[in-house]
């Protein structure tokens, strides 16, 4: 059965909107290197749509926007080139190498899951909330930022119940961010 890995950027303070911390080379690499290593992304409507919007290469020129720098590029052919799975009840179809999932939430994970490979990676908010509540992610990684946002969402909000982690691992990036690797005490 392959994996389900689950990463995202915060705050010192939890804040867990993607304008809330900074990126820089290191981070995009490391996040490169998170998709690379899954045979398919598994994203929700938001995270799609936004992901799409900033990393998607033009199919006719191959040209990255102006406002991209070269150091991005890498993160964004990955990105691009991936297996994308797209949660949606509103969506009526996607494209960008993806597919929509329907249905039984839990039931298409499941079977996503049981596939052959080297595991799914999944990233955002509201998605991996119902997937931790469904107990299908088999990693997390939160790359906490320091800094203090003061503001804006928070990851999990309104979990029913509490999840038991392990930590698993952990790196230092070079700005000062630290990624903290749980699983889940089963």
């Amino acid at each position: 059965m392959r994996p389900l890995r689950y990463s995202i950027n915060l705050t010192l303070d939890g804040c867990c909107h993607h304008e809330g911390v900074s990126t820089d080379e290191e981070l995009h690499r490391h996040a490169a290197e998170n998709i690379a290593r899954a045979d398919a992304l598994l994203f929700g409507r938001v995270t799609y749509r936004m992901m799409e919007e900033a990393f998607r290469v033009p199919a006719q020129t191959g040209v990255l926007p102006d406002w991209m720098d070269p150091w991005m590029a890498p993160f964004a052919r990955t990105i691009d080139a991936a297996k994308k799975y797209v949660v949606s009840n509103t969506l009526t179809q996607v494209d960008w190498n993806a597919e929509l999932l329907r249905g039984d939430l839990a039931e298409a994970v499941r079977q996503l899951k049981q596939q052959p490979g080297n595991g799914l990676f999944t990233g955002g908010v509201t998605l991996p909330r119902a997937l931790a509540e469904l107990d299908l992610i088999d990693e997390y990684e939160f790359i906490v930022h320091p800094r203090l946002a003061g503001h804006g969402p928070t990851l999990f909000a309104g979990l029913p119940a509490g999840i038991d982690l392990k930590r698993i691992g952990q790196h230092e990036f070079g700005g000062g961010a630290v990624a903290l690797r749980y699983e889940p005490r089963r």
